[in-house]
């Protein structure tokens, strides 16, 4: 059996920021897990004494906290900067620009709609830059129809959504408003990542994605690796995977989402290796 990694996988560039971020600052907290993966998370725990503070109760005086990839609400972030804390910011350039949108917009009067899960972190923190009640969190068009928007709306997306998803989002607000302004603040390297585990899923006979299980765009890549490949599994580690998923496939392939680092991928192309 063949194994083929996908052509674009694994850490994007603000996973990569924060590890190193949180590298230069040991003995430090993360506010809130700093990348959606428990086996790097671990690995800065026992490598760089770096712990983790749930919330800001698990804060003590002159902790240097570092803000999680995912970023944090704002009224949070406001609370750490007025203590004696030093506060470090490892926030996603790319998670703080629909920040920046959501607060700008609000402030001038436009009903905002953030395309996301309302459970994830990225969006509890996106959603707390609004003025007032004027954001809403949708993850189907359905959901617009009970909503009390303005004539004036603004729409952004959480970095991780699928883009034909967000323009089923957008095309039904264009139907229903006066002036739509779309942003769209999905990460390049989601789409790179996706299109590639696509394109290797119509090859292979197996698909292995590597990557946390809380993990938006992992769960993303799962799903797209699926329809062109029926045999697709995600794992977070080589410690879950199957013999018997690999009885009679010619091709193996592998893709990793962006919270995933490279030692976790060759860990699993390892055992692979061993069991084929």
């Amino acid at each position: 059996m063949k194994i083929q990694l996908a052509s674009s996988y694994g850490f994007c560039y603000g996973v990569k920021r924060a590890i190193d971020i949180a590298q230069k600052h040991e003995n430090s907290l993360t506010y809130g897990p700093l990348i959606h993966n428990k086996d790097e998370i671990n690995r800065l725990k026992e490598g760089f004494n770096i712990g983790l503070a749930e919330g800001l109760s698990d804060v003590k005086k002159n902790d240097t906290v570092v803000i999680r990839t995912h970023g944090i609400p704002k009224d949070e972030l406001k609370v750490l900067k007025e203590q004696d804390n030093r506060v470090i910011d490892a926030t996603c350039p790319y998670v703080t620009k629909p920040q920046q949108i959501v607060e700008k917009m609000s402030s001038n009067g436009y009903s905002v709609v953030i395309f996301g899960d309302k459970n994830h972190p990225e969006i509890k923190g996106v959603v707390s830059y609004a003025d007032g009640e004027e954001a809403f969190i949708v993850l189907d068009e359905k959901e617009l129809e009970e909503l009390p928007l303005r004539s004036k709306v603004a729409v952004v997306a959480q970095t991780t959504r699928k883009p034909e998803d967000f323009l089923k989002i957008v095309n039904a607000l264009i139907l229903e408003h006066k002036e739509v302004r779309v942003f769209n603040t999905i990460c390049n390297a989601t789409f790179e990542n996706q299109d590639a585990a696509a394109d290797l899923a119509k090859k292979a006979d197996v698909m292995i994605v590597i990557g946390g299980k809380h993990s938006s765009n992992t769960k993303q890549l799962h799903s797209i690796a699926s329809r062109g490949c029926k045999d697709s599994y995600l794992i977070e580690n080589e410690s879950e995977l199957k013999e018997e998923w690999f009885k009679n496939k010619k091709l193996c392939g592998i893709s990793a989402g962006a919270s995933t680092p490279d030692w976790i991928v060759q860990n699993v192309i390892n055992r692979i290796k061993e069991i084929k």
